[in-house]
């Protein structure tokens, strides 16, 4: 039996919890299938050498702006999770690891601490990183690239975007230009920089983009938005939070994770875009945190095989089994056994493109929603609401 391969946040943990906490295992990927290609016998005049890529002026940009980050769970915050814990009667990570029976005395009692990167997106001192490198923490230390150490309070955070937002009191601190992600290209060469294994600080790293869009299911729940840049740069522990440039020395994306079967580097890894990032950071700075709109459905994906054992007439869309209580969908006239079909100007074959269709959606915007009903179309004008 072939080994599993384990998505790995990219962020390190003290102690035991990065056994607990941080590690995924994904049983229905093929990233660790290896894949052969066909030898085939070139002329030498055919075959071009590789481009020479100079990434001086791009690795010292990116250094400059990319932070070290060490996270800390207090006392009286480690104290407020075990009592919540005791109500829920076990911890979750109690299946893999006791703590009470590592630590002692039977109480339970640790604090988290952990470290990765970040990046300075103003120069006034906001930080972007991971949401799992700080989620825990309310003691935040930020050390820059010259070696100041900061204290950092957490501005606001987004578990569905793996983000969050902190900052420091400082002026005048040197940022990157944001790259448009949307238009980078498979192929492209991009840099990582981070500080992996704690103590390997501003570290950069080169590949290429390997791909574009990759959902790799490590941000767990309905509600993950997650449409990651895949990059063969090396990154590791430690390396959540830091900056995925171009050669052009411009922000391309955060780094976040590793598909590797030890934990360490084996050949992919995965970085938030930057035009995702700007979106939740923008949204973070100005209020604090993610308002998220919802259309209130449950359902399932339609297909060949659904569609002929419920005698459905389209093999394609999202089929409407629950309308939330209360909800926008409730409001507008969609019924339960509606086929979603479009939203926008966006085809909606499954739930992956109608959660795809909805991520930038405010409370309050107004979108148009095609459904299939009983065979027939109808089109509803729909008021966004916040989510329940």
């Amino acid at each position: 039996m072939k080994d599993l391969l384990k998505i790995f946040l990219a962020g390190l943990v003290g102690g035991l919890v990065v056994l607990g906490g941080i590690k995924f295992t994904e049983d229905n990927r093929d990233l660790d299938q290896q894949s052969f290609a066909k030898v085939v016998n070139m002329k030498p005049s055919l075959v071009s050498a590789v481009p020479q890529v100079d990434f001086v002026e791009a690795s010292e940009k990116s250094m400059e702006v990319v932070v070290h980050i060490s996270a800390e769970e207090s006392e009286v915050l480690a104290q407020e999770r075990l009592q919540e814990q005791r109500q829920n009667r076990r911890s979750p990570l109690d299946g893999f690891f006791s703590f009470e029976d590592i630590f002692g005395g039977g109480s339970g009692f640790y604090r988290q601490k952990g470290s990765g990167s970040g990046v300075i997106i103003a120069d006034n001192g906001y930080i972007v990183t991971n949401n799992h490198v700080v989620a825990f923490a309310d003691n935040i230390k930020v050390t820059l690239h010259d070696g100041r150490e900061y204290q950092a309070i957490k501005i606001g955070t987004d578990p569905s975007t793996d983000l969050a937002v902190i900052k420091i009191e400082e002026r005048e601190l040197p940022v990157l230009k944001l790259a448009d992600s949307d238009k980078s290209r498979v192929g492209e060469w991009v840099l990582a920089v981070g500080n992996p294994f704690d103590y390997l600080t501003s570290t950069v790293t080169a590949g290429i983009i390997s791909a574009k869009g990759r959902d790799i299911d490590i941000i767990k729940g309905q509600k993950s938005i997650e449409e990651f840049i895949q990059t063969d740069a090396a990154i590791n522990p430690g390396n959540s939070g830091g900056a995925l440039v171009n050669e052009r020395g411009e922000l391309l994306g955060i780094n976040t994770a590793i598909a590797t079967p030890t934990g360490t580097y084996a050949g992919y890894s995965f970085a938030i875009p930057s035009n995702l990032m700007k979106v939740i950071v923008d949204e973070i700075i100005e209020t604090g945190d993610i308002e998220r709109a919802n259309l209130g459905v449950a359902g399932y994906d339609i297909d060949e095989e659904f569609a002929k054992e419920n005698d459905i007439k389209v093999n394609s869309g999202f089929y409407v089994a629950e309308i939330v209580n209360g909800s926008a969908a409730q409001f507008s006239g969609i019924l339960e056994g509606d086929i979603i079909t479009g939203l926008d100007n966006k085809k909606i074959n499954n739930f992956d493109d109608l959660k795809d269709a909805m991520k930038f959606a405010k409370v309050g915007d107004s979108i148009k929603v095609k459904v299939n009903r009983n065979g027939g179309e109808k089109t509803f004008n729909i008021r966004l609401k916040k989510g329940l």
